[in-house]
């Protein structure tokens, strides 16, 4: 008797959870496959709403997933652990012991497979750049974004005490890099230094706390269009967000960073926010193909190069586009495409059929900037031109990519009552996490 096909999920993102849940609700249901998602914590919340439990703009209690109760609901098998390599002549997933602290609570174990997804995303990369792992936050996890608020809470407290004891509250922010994430999180930032003097800190001005926002490039958002990057800028501007551009950091400091032009901006609080490597183990895969940024190597039906059992999607893989010489950019789209995409391979695999190859489709870019205004193009290259809306009509598509992914994860049913919740505890709650 043959055993079950088991298809093993590394990596509990957006890409990975969703595909996990279409898995289980058509496969692990139906008992013609057995689906497991490693992971190496417990929850998971949204990527792109990091920038938002960092300002406290988003309380993530309210907005976290628990693994192992999703799992039950939706027919597959959770894994609490953390990947360190593959023993691919076995199909096995080698996962690091847990520990606590200095105790060992569950050893190394391994997870046998038939067909392997690797899903682990991204981590920042500071391009070797002195001073940067020293003194820089990252919005890397859900635990860095805690971790951040927590810290910007203890900055505004002590400017607030300093303001009434000598006047001086001055409190100074820095962001290296003007991405998406950069840019709306120094929108938030600016939110939360206007809101806080609401909920007792009076002594603190809005206009004590200077944030500045970094890009290497000559212009922010550089990976999206020129007119979205403009717009984006006159945004910032009316936010009293100070915008440097075509200026590398070249070291970062304690107390600031320095420019490749050697001048200096003072900083009592920097966040790295400038590009995206995937985690380095990827490169000691044994022997799955890598690139310089450790993504792994995959053709366009997402299997690796070298393996064709073991698949790799999202930030951490490098997936080929066709009539251009550029990888699938590392987008919350491009994963949600990829996860669907893998969904119908995997499926027809079960079958015998053939895999379903990717193709990237760009719907176009939205930044938000808090509760102020939303700006972005939509249509992209699916209909080869581009629209630009802003205000209400943006904000409205820019939320709708969370319900959408929280439908992905729910069904509408769910995420309608999840949407009702929201409401009510937007009303009884204050408008920024205060602990």
């Amino acid at each position: 008797m043959t055993h079950q096909h088991r298809i093993v999920v590394v990596g509990g993102g957006a890409g990975g959870l969703e595909l996990a849940t279409r898995l289980g609700k058509k496969l692990g249901k139906r008992n013609k496959a057995h689906i497991t998602l490693v992971d190496a914590v417990l929850t998971h919340v949204w990527k792109p709403l990091f920038h938002e439990v960092a300002a406290g703009s988003l309380d993530a209690n309210s907005n976290e997933i628990n693994f192992r109760a999703h799992a039950r609901s939706h027919h597959y098998e959770f894994q609490l652990g953390r990947m360190t390599t593959v023993d691919r002549t076995s199909k096995e997933v080698v996962l690091a012991p847990i520990r606590d602290g200095d105790d060992e609570v569950v050893p190394e174990r391994r997870v046998p497979y038939d067909t392997l997804v690797i899903a682990v995303g991204s981590t920042a990369n500071d391009f070797g750049t002195p001073g940067a792992q020293e003194h820089c936050l990252f919005l890397d996890s859900l635990s860095q974004a805690r971790r951040f608020h927590n810290l910007m809470l203890n900055a505004f407290l002590r400017k607030n005490h300093m303001a009434r004891e000598n006047g001086n509250g001055k409190l100074h922010i820095t962001i290296i890099g003007a991405g998406a994430t950069g840019v709306e999180l120094a929108a938030e930032l600016r939110l939360a230094s206007r809101e806080l003097p609401v909920y007792g800190m009076t002594n603190l001005k809005p206009t004590d706390i200077s944030i500045s926002l970094v890009e290497a490039a000559d212009r922010i958002l550089p990976a999206l269009p020129e007119r979205l990057s403009g717009a984006a800028t006159r945004e910032l501007q009316k936010l009293k967000v100070e915008v440097v551009t075509g200026q590398p950091v070249k070291e970062v400091l304690h107390d600031g960073i320095i420019l490749r032009d050697d001048s200096r901006l003072d900083s009592e609080m920097t966040i790295w926010a400038a590009g995206i490597k995937a985690p380095a183990f990827l490169s000691e895969l044994d022997g799955l193909e890598t690139n310089r940024t450790h993504q792994l190597m995959v053709r366009q039906t997402l299997q690796t190069t070298v393996d064709p059992d073991i698949f790799a999607f999202g930030d951490c893989a490098a997936c080929p586009q066709p009539g251009t010489d550029r990888p699938v950019p590392p987008r919350a789209q491009a994963a949600h495409q990829q996860a669907n995409t893998l969904y119908h391979t995997l499926a027809n695999r079960l079958e015998g059929k053939p895999e379903v190859e990717f193709s990237y489709r760009d719907y176009g870019s939205l930044i938000n900037f808090s509760r102020y205004t939303t700006v972005g193009n939509l249509m992209g290259n699916l209909s080869g031109r581009s629209m630009m809306i802003e205000g209400k009509v943006a904000r409205l598509f820019y939320l709708s990519l969370y319900r959408m992914h929280q439908v992905a994860l729910h069904g509408v049913i769910r995420t309608g009552v999840i949407w009702v919740m929201d409401r009510i505890s937007r009303a009884m709650h204050p408008r920024l996490k205060l602990h």
